[in-house]
């Protein structure tokens, strides 16, 4: 039996970078948040190991079908190796999330059933993101990110969501580097709408330095009529904008694709 599931891009409402830890780390403080779309997972257990990957940026991750991939990883930490299909939709090394999403969708679909706090630890040693990602809903990470704290998220499910990349990847690593290692001070607490509003990204400002198309994305997702808030995702160079009604959202990525159609933009909804 085929079993299939979604890695849902994953979003930095805020994120708060306040010091370089000792292990190398950096400890962060943010929200995090999950669109209702996101890469395909095909999963045939009983078929004999291996990954395929297409869609439209599986191009992109040509050559990375071993198994030091996160998903076969996922698998194999599970104790479950199996046949997999990654049908990749979204942008990669893109703030979004997208390996963390797909293993963490893997741990989901092949670890159902298992310890919920076995699985958490699993996700944790293949990356800060995965945990969060586990069950894909908004919530709080500290630490490196993987120090989960639930919020009360009702007020954002639903929220007509608006993701755009300009198709330039851009690596974590050289973004943290380029942070100034300023602590610019905590993330807030309470109504997580609010606590993001008054946030910030504090690798927004690197990563413009190493992609400065970023500051067009951002410019031209804030000039847009209905946007509650629009920040760069974790990294980048992905930027979101959560809107006030589905038709704001869509008049914007109308405009959006108007004005740069060589953009990739998704239209959604948080989780």
């Amino acid at each position: 039996m085929t079993l299939t599931g979604t890695g849902y891009a994953k979003i930095n409402l805020a994120l708060h970078v306040r010091r370089r830890r000792d292990d190398g780390y950096h400890e962060l403080e943010t929200l995090f948040a999950f669109a209702r779309d996101g890469d395909a997972i095909a999963i045939d257990p009983d078929a004999p190991p291996g990954l395929t990957i297409d869609g439209p940026f599986g191009d992109a991750l040509a050559g990375e079908a071993g198994d030091d991939n996160l998903v076969m990883r996922a698998a194999k930490a599970l104790g479950r190796p199996a046949a997999i299909r990654l049908t990749k939709t979204l942008p990669i090394a893109a703030g979004i999330g997208g390996g963390s999403a797909d293993a963490a969708a893997v741990l989901r679909l092949l670890g159902e059933g298992r310890d919920a706090a076995e699985l958490l630890a699993i996700a944790a040693g293949l990356g800060a993101d995965v945990p969060a990602c586990v069950a894909s809903v908004a919530v709080r990470g500290d630490g490196r990110g993987d120090e989960l704290r639930a919020i009360p998220a009702e007020g954002l499910s639903g929220m007509p969501l608006l993701l755009v990349n300009p198709r330039v990847p851009l690596s974590t690593g050289p973004v943290f580097r380029a942070w100034d290692g300023v602590d610019r001070g905590a993330l807030g607490d309470g109504d997580p709408l609010a606590v993001a509003l008054a946030g910030r990204n504090d690798l927004e400002a690197p990563a413009l330095s190493l992609c400065p198309v970023i500051g067009e994305v951002l410019a031209l997702l804030r000039a847009q009529d209905g946007v509650t808030l629009a920040r760069m995702s974790g990294s980048g160079a992905t930027c979101f904008a959560l809107f006030e009604s589905e038709a704001a959202r869509d008049a914007a990525a109308a405009v959006i694709g108007e004005a740069r159609p060589d953009w990739w933009r998704l239209a959604s909804a948080l989780r």
